[in-house]
């Protein structure tokens, strides 16, 4: 049975496109969209199974894909021949499946078999081997169909279409990846002549000609080092309820104390509400670098080079992201492109640490419309990717109140592993031992563990402000330092004095070199 197919390309290449699917045993055309905006509306409709777009569609970005992935939409995409890097933006938006603009009949059918009928589970690729065997031309009898593999090597898998969501598909050796087709009588992978073969996606890191300098030893010349696999980067989100908790502190601070030269961290301000990363940290930036990173991987083209340099380094081993100038230019910060900066995030250091904003209700009139921007969208995407969230609340008696409700509403947003912080501890507002009572609060009307306690300690902090640097560089040995120092230590899992021992060090050398004369 033919599926219905959709169509979305440039006008240069509709008319021959359309005949040509028109002719295919798999498919049948059944609208033909002029732009973006039909071919939404189509598809919202329910008519298309398929839809066919090219890369070089005016509006079409990662957002327009991830709507029609929503929709439950194969996607096949088209780009000028032998237009490689019309090829990679395809992939770097998330289409799995690609084909030359002029692919005859046979091309796009075996293109849409491999989009329209995935691998089973017993469709796997010989570890070690670098590229799946070319299916026949379309001038064989089963070209796009059937499989002509060398003698003794299993046939090839079909590709599936990539996975949504903040975190990439984890590619291991047996995995198929996205297909290429092409012209010349056969679909075929740029690069090669005969056929059309299955190969991994594209990785940011495929693109680029570096030496590849991944371990401890690479030469810092080389640029940033790409983590993959096991050593895939993790995302620790800081998040707090409203009032004057201490977040963006606490975050600025535990990316302090993450980061290491050999292992790196990145500081990303997605408060949408009031970015304030940038101030504390004294970073004059003419442009916000999280919008920066958001625009370019809309447009599919943010990559670990890309991310490195929009995101500055503040302090060894310290990237800061800035966040935007203002709150009402929180529509630039859109849910599948801040998925995919912390994607890249990810692969570029191996702590990430997330400043997001308090509120987390949904927009409710809106949700029927799944192509809206949510105004809660940065902070509800980052908890979704995290692998941990730090809680922050304030030591007094509305803080502890705004803390019991906030862990209550965070609990239906994120299942990620939660360590709460409580600064400004005092005598003060919650009696003698606070500590214990602020402890024994969270623990009946929370259920909360152990609480990570932050003393009060204004001279630091004003300190700290006032020059524009982290608590590690202005007072290495204060009451705050050595808490937040512990948090670090508890969110990375080191052993807390060997780590606080090292870290001292590291800070005073660091702190010596900055205020040495010139």
């Amino acid at each position: 049975m033919t599926q219905p197919l959709v169509t979305a390309v440039a006008p240069r290449w509709e008319v021959g496109l359309a005949g040509t699917l028109s002719r295919s045993s798999r498919v049948r055309v059944v609208r033909r969209c002029a732009d973006v905006a039909e071919l939404l509306g189509v598809v919202a409709a329910g008519v298309g199974r398929v839809a066919v777009v090219s890369s070089d569609l005016r509006g079409l970005d990662r957002s327009v894909v991830d709507a029609l992935e929503d929709q439950d939409v194969l996607v096949l995409g088209v780009h000028p021949p032998d237009d490689e890097a019309a090829e990679r933006l395809l992939r770097r938006w998330g289409v799995a499946v690609t084909v030359h603009a002029d692919a005859d009949t046979a091309a796009l059918d075996g293109a849409l078999v491999a989009l329209l009928d995935p691998p089973g589970p017993a469709a796997t690729r010989t570890p070690g081997q670098g590229r799946s065997p070319a299916i026949p031309a379309a001038g064989s009898a089963d070209a796009g169909v059937g499989e002509s593999t060398p003698e003794g090597d299993p046939p090839p898998a079909r590709p599936t279409p990539a996975l949504r969501g903040g975190r990439p598909r984890e590619e291991g050796p047996d995995d198929a990846g996205s297909v290429v087709a092409g012209s010349d009588d056969a679909a075929r992978p740029a690069g090669h002549e005969d056929g059309w073969a299955m190969d991994r996606p594209v990785a940011d890191g495929d693109l680029d000609d570096g030496d590849g300098a991944d371990g401890p030893g690479a030469d810092e010349g080389a640029g940033p080092k790409e983590r993959t696999g096991p050593d895939e980067g993790e995302v620790v989100v800081v998040w707090g309820p409203v009032g004057s908790s201490g977040r963006s502190t606490v975050a600025a601070n535990l990316a302090a104390e993450l980061a290491d030269p050999l292992q790196p961290a990145v500081l990303v301000d997605a408060d949408t509400y009031g970015a304030s990363q940038a101030q504390l940290l004294a970073v004059l930036d003419e442009v916000p670098g999280v919008a920066a990173a958001a625009r370019a991987a809309d447009q599919g083209q943010l990559d670990r080079e890309t991310l490195a340099r929009l995101a500055p380094e503040v302090r060894p081993g310290l990237r800061l992201l800035t966040g935007l100038p203002r709150a009402d230019r929180w529509p630039e910060l859109r849910d599948v492109a801040l998925a995919d900066v912390l994607a890249q995030c990810r692969r570029l250091a191996r702590w990430t640490v997330v400043d997001v904003a308090p509120p987390l209700e949904q927009d409710e009139e809106l949700s029927f419309d799944t192509l809206a921007p949510r105004r809660n969208g940065a902070a509800l995407t980052a908890l979704e990717a995290a692998d941990r969230v730090v809680v922050v609340g304030t030591a007094d008696p509305v803080g502890l109140q705004r803390l019991v409700r906030g862990l209550d509403e965070l609990a239906g947003h994120t299942v990620a592993p939660r360590s709460v912080v409580v600064t400004r501890v005092r005598p003060g507002p919650v009696g003698p031992d606070p500590g214990r009572r602020i402890q024994e609060t969270l623990t009946r009307f929370a259920g909360t563990g152990p609480v990570h306690l932050v003393p009060e300690d204004q001279d630091a902090l004003d300190a700290a402000l006032l020059h524009g640097r982290l608590l590690a560089e202005v007072r290495p040995r204060s009451a705050a330092r050595t808490a937040l120092l512990g948090l670090a230590d508890a969110v990375a899992g080191r052993e807390p004095q060997s780590r606080r021992e090292r870290a001292a060090g590291r800070s005073r050398g660091w702190l010596s070199r900055r205020l040495a004369p010139a």
